[in-house]
């Protein structure tokens, strides 16, 4: 377990951060090299309304983390301090940004941490798999709604503002986006048949499958998703109303303080009226298709999707600056976070011995 548990840490350690920026600035550098207009910047004009948004974008990702924390704390039963909660949530946040969308972020690093939180491990188990379902069901109605809402033609074309004329993104963006949808769709109703239904079946179902000559590799890990998912379900019952509300309205504030940081960032520094509905709905859109993202945290994919998709949104020659802006707000802080708090924590959890050792 141990061995297990340094390895864990080994995987996620401070200096990993090096790869995701120098993907992420070297994409952001190459876009504003390539659409670099001194004039554009040159006729920023910061006015009241400009340090007003600014701080709306810095609430909102305030309101992100503190939404996090309250559905954390609300899903281990309140066993933990909110200093605890801010500790868990940052670390997450930083596994997450180190890992790619793809292969679930900092999914398992997120059990560990919780349990290193003295919450017992089925409890660690039930909290994170409950937060990943609740995060896809928020994903899994909003998609459709602004994309049935809008319509494929506004949220998949742009405005070229040289004649004004639409320009669609392609339709690699459009099926991508889809295709990703119903994997999370299928997904997300897989784990809720598993935590709410039957999840002894499901376990079955699992060992099944991966026994089969091709898979049988990781039936190891087949058999720790299926006791996870029992366990998880146990978790679960006789749950009280103000848990799920408290979990649910966490999960919903959240995710919308993170689509409202661009919207604020747009506003801050541009005086023309915008369709703040719109751009929401291409974050959506962009959030989704980022998570098939091969890059630690979407990096280089995020900053070439904000160009495209919210360019329009932006003053003229400022979209690769505003993309940089967005992540420095809401990527960069969790990896520098996560950097100085992971030692300190690990010194804190750990005994001496183990510590020296990750």
């Amino acid at each position: 377990m141990q061995s297990d548990s340094r390895q864990l840490l080994k995987s996620f350690r401070p200096s990993r951060i090096f790869l995701p920026v120098l993907i992420g600035l070297s994409a952001a550098t190459y876009l504003l090299l390539r659409n670099f207009d001194k004039e554009a910047f040159e006729n920023i004009h910061w006015t009241w309304s400009s340090s007003l948004w600014i701080f709306m974008a810095l609430l909102m990702v305030a309101v992100r983390d503190g939404a996090y924390m309250v559905r954390i704390r609300a899903l281990t039963d309140e066993h933990l301090t909110w200093r605890n909660s801010f500790n868990v949530i940052m670390l997450w946040e930083f596994a997450s940004a180190l890992a790619p969308g793809m292969i679930g972020g900092g999914f398992i690093f997120a059990i560990f941490i919780l349990n290193r939180e003295k919450v017992n491990m089925g409890k660690s188990i039930t909290a994170v798999l409950l937060s990943s379902f609740q995060d896809g069901i928020f994903l899994a109605v909003m998609a459709p709604l602004v994309y049935f809402g809008i319509g494929r033609d506004r949220l998949f074309s742009t405005i070229d503002l040289n004649n004004l004329t639409p320009v669609t993104f392609g339709e690699g963006f459009f099926y991508t986006f889809w295709v990703v949808y119903f994997i999370i769709l299928a997904y997300k109703v897989f784990v809720a048949y598993a935590l709410f239904i039957n999840p002894r079946f499901v376990k079955w179902l699992l060992l099944k499958l991966f026994s089969l000559p091709l898979l049988r590799r990781w039936k190891h890990n087949a058999l720790d998703t299926g006791n996870q998912l029992v366990i998880a379900s146990n978790g679960l019952k006789n749950k009280s109303r103000k848990f799920w509300i408290q979990s649910f309205a966490g999960t919903f504030v959240s995710w919308t303080a993170r689509y409202s940081i661009v919207n604020c960032l747009i506003l801050a520094f541009h005086s023309v009226p915008i369709d703040n509905f719109i751009v929401f709905a291409r974050q959506v859109v962009m959030g989704i298709i980022i998570l098939f993202s091969p890059t630690p945290g979407g990096s280089g994919i995020a900053e070439f999707m904000f160009s495209d998709f919210l360019g329009e949104f932006t003053p003229p020659g400022l979209a690769a600056g505003m993309g940089l802006l967005w992540r420095l707000l809401s990527y960069y802080p969790y990896l520098f976070i996560g950097a100085i708090l992971l030692p300190r924590w690990i010194r804190s959890r750990f005994s001496r011995e183990d510590a020296a050792s990750v």
